[in-house]
């Protein structure tokens, strides 16, 4: 395995009994970059941090993560990394002060260096005035920050953050993103999930899972750019809702789907015409205000890719 990659794994397959959870998954980190896990619940994503934390022992499949081997050295991989929940996991009932010191304790901090490290987590959060509150009376912005301080106490190589900014307002978010990009940039790798399709964008790479298997994986350009065969339009529109049958039954328009207070249709690649598509729906009583082809949102990708998925599947899980 190349010591490049923080997370090296391939085949990666968890059952439980018959059920296949995690479905011979492969999956590449380089060190040093922010890697966006995404996946709707029950895709198997948790199932797969798990494994990746050395916390479950993986049914089969191979590989590393920064370096240690996830059959065995569960102990060891546990050690070298940094693990934020989307519940902050702090201790609401101690004092910012004495969860910083918990958890140095926890990663076996040496002494000499607890001090340093206090300081970089106090002035990186913002709390350097507020050692002795109550981690419960904290804001969510600054609760979140001293969770991500905690988690990186030890100076892991790799720290995975499970929706690390949910509940949190969006000021905070982006300043949480930019404290992400910082760390990344110094070298340490972060592997974080996210329900947030914008937040994806920060990512430098992606990869979503759905019903255990990695269904899409890349950069987000690339994954915008290669997972929809069609082109997108968005259209603004008298009654939406009742427009969609209009077009999809129109022989012009692949699908339509509500976005926002308008429309999303795909039609294939090359073929777009708005004045057909104009004159169908003039036809019907129909008052066109806007028609225009946008770039798919990975939103607009992940949504198409999980269809695609159910639609080849009848809809059910394996």
């Amino acid at each position: 395995m190349s010591e490049i990659f923080a997370v090296d794994v391939r085949g990666l397959t968890k059952t439980f009994g018959k059920f296949t959870a995690v479905d011979h998954i492969d999956l590449r980190v380089l060190r040093g970059r922010i890697f966006g896990f995404l996946g709707p619940n029950g895709a198997g994503k948790s199932t797969t941090i798990r494994m990746l934390c050395g916390l479950l022992l993986p049914t089969s499949g191979e590989g590393t993560i920064a370096g240690s081997d996830i059959f065995k050295d569960t102990e060891e991989i546990k050690n070298k990394i940094g693990y934020m929940s989307q519940k902050f996991s702090l201790y609401d009932d101690l004092t910012v002060e004495e969860n910083i010191d918990f958890y140095a304790g926890i990663y076996r901090v040496p002494k000499s260096q607890r001090p340093e490290r206090k300081s970089w987590i106090l002035e990186m959060s913002d709390l350097t005035a507020h050692t002795s509150s109550m981690t419960r009376s904290l804001a969510g912005g600054w609760k979140q920050r001293l969770a991500l301080g905690c988690a990186l106490i030890h100076h892991p190589p790799i720290v995975f953050l499970d929706e690390p900014t949910s509940g949190v307002d969006p000021i905070s978010r982006r300043h949480f993103w930019n404290l992400i990009s910082d760390i990344a940039r110094e070298g340490t790798t972060v592997f974080v999930t996210t329900h947030y399709m914008e937040e994806a964008e920060y990512c430098d790479e992606l990869a979503l899972i759905y019903k255990g298997r990695i269904i899409a994986k890349g950069t987000p350009a690339s994954i915008r750019e290669d997972s929809i065969p069609s082109d997108l339009i968005e259209l603004a529109v008298s009654s939406p809702f009742e427009a969609i049958s209009v077009l999809e039954n129109s022989g012009q328009v692949d699908s339509a789907s509500i976005f926002g207070d308008g429309l999303h249709l795909t039609v294939k690649k090359g073929s777009f015409c708005d004045d057909e598509i104009r004159r169908s729906l003039s036809e019907k009583g129909f008052e066109v205000y806007s028609m225009d082809r946008v770039r798919p949102s990975l939103e607009d990708v992940f949504v198409h890719l999980i269809e695609k998925e159910d639609s080849l599947s009848g809809g059910g899980r394996r």
